[in-house]
Order: structure tokens, then C-alpha cells, then sequence
């Protein structure tokens, strides 16, 4: 099996509880510390086998091969690629039957990771996300006055859009939100722009 690793938690001594999206299922898994283990990490793309346990609820993670990305020595790249899959345990971690998308969408989004600015593909994953979940808003209705939003749209967790004067903080181009909102691009959104959508987007899934 495939999948990547959203989360990683050190139990006795150097055994982790290790929580991988692969496709059709989130897994969580307990791996033996040993000499011979090579190291894992959030992040990394894995193949990978289970063992069935008879001591615990647990299945053991074994025969672990790290499948590594062109980029993986670019630390800036891997740093905001770990950042962005850590936000997926919180978000899945209570599911039970997730299906290929999350793992479709990671898998696309690794393969382009460093052909552009890393923060644009997570963006424009997450409004894909928001589609696929039914919570993408593009109608101009603010989220907390429910007036509808004539100039100026700021937006906040889950993009939600609201008045730059509800929330107080930077506005978008609406042309330029429209295009990231209907088709996925963040072409004609500025690296300010960008940095904003990043920061609200590590708030959470």
C-alpha cells in the first residue's frame, strides 16, 4: 500500500502512532521502534505493509519504504509541505470512509509541489476541498452581517467571504478571488494576497 503521513505521535521509548492517508482509508498504525527502521516523518509518501495485531486495537506498520519527491532536500518547500498535510489529521481524523479524493488531491498537489510557489497549490487544493466537502461559498454574502458585499471582500476561516469593514483585515481583488473560487487558479492573485489565503488556511481545514 501507498499513502502519506498527516501525523505522528511518540509513545514508549521510540514506537509512534503513525496516522496515513492512503486511497480509500485513513490508517492508524503502530510502528516498532528498531535499529534497522529508517526514519519517517509528516509529510513523507510511504509504501507500506499491515499487521494484524492479537494485543492491540492497533495494526502494526511494517516493511516501510520511503517514497521520496524531487524536492525533498528544498527545506523551505518540505517545511510548508508538512504544514499543510498536518492539517489534514485534524480535519479527517474522526472519518471512517473517505474515498480516493484526499489522497488524489495530495498525490497531484506532491507532484507540483516546487514547479510554483507551494502556498498556490495548497490554496487552490483547498478550494477544491471546499467544493468537494459542499462548503465553498462564491455568492457576496457576508458571513456575519448577511449583507451582501458590494466592493471591497475579505475573507476568513474556510473562506468564507465577509466585509473588509466586519473583519478588518486585508481585501482581494474580486476578479481575482472569482477566478480562485470557479476555477481553482490563483494566477491573478498578488504574493500578498497569497500570504493572506495561506495564513487562513493554516487555521484549519
Amino acid at each position: 500500500m501507498q499513502g502519506f503521513i498527516i501525523n505522528l505521535n511518540k509513545v514508549k521509548e521510540e514506537d509512534l502512532i503513525v496516522t496515513i492517508i492512503s486511497q480509500g482509508c485513513l490508517e492508524t498504525l503502530y510502528r516498532f521502534y528498531g535499529a534497522r527502521h529508517g526514519t519517517i516523518n509528516i509529510g513523507f509518501k510511504i509504501d507500506y505493509e499491515i499487521e494484524e495485531s492479537t494485543k492491540s486495537t492497533l495494526n502494526r506498520l511494517k516493511d516501510v519504504v520511503h517514497i521520496g519527491y524531487p524536492w525533498i532536500n528544498n527545506y523551505k518547500a518540505l517545511g510548508l509541505w508538512q504544514e499543510y498535510l498536518s492539517l489534514f489529521h485534524k480535519h479527517l481524523r474522526d472519518a471512517e470512509d473517505i474515498g480516493n479524493f484526499y489522497y488524489d488531491l495530495i498525490d497531484n498537489a506532491s507532484k507540483n509541489w516546487a514547479n510554483q510557489n507551494p502556498k498556490r497549490i495548497a490554496i487552490e487544493s483547498y478550494v477544491k476541498i471546499l467544493q468537494h466537502e459542499g462548503r465553498l461559498h462564491i455568492e457576496k454574502i457576508c458571513f456575519l452581517c448577511s449583507n451582501k458585499i458590494e466592493k471591497d471582500i475579505s475573507l476568513i476561516r474556510a473562506y468564507l467571504p465577509v466585509h473588509k469593514e466586519c473583519v478588518y483585515s486585508l481585501s482581494f481583488d474580486a476578479k481575482s478571488l472569482d477566478e480562485l473560487l470557479r476555477n481553482y487558479s490563483s494566477i491573478f492573485l498578488d504574493d500578498k494576497e497569497i500570504n493572506r489565503l495561506w495564513d487562513i488556511l493554516l487555521e484549519g481545514l
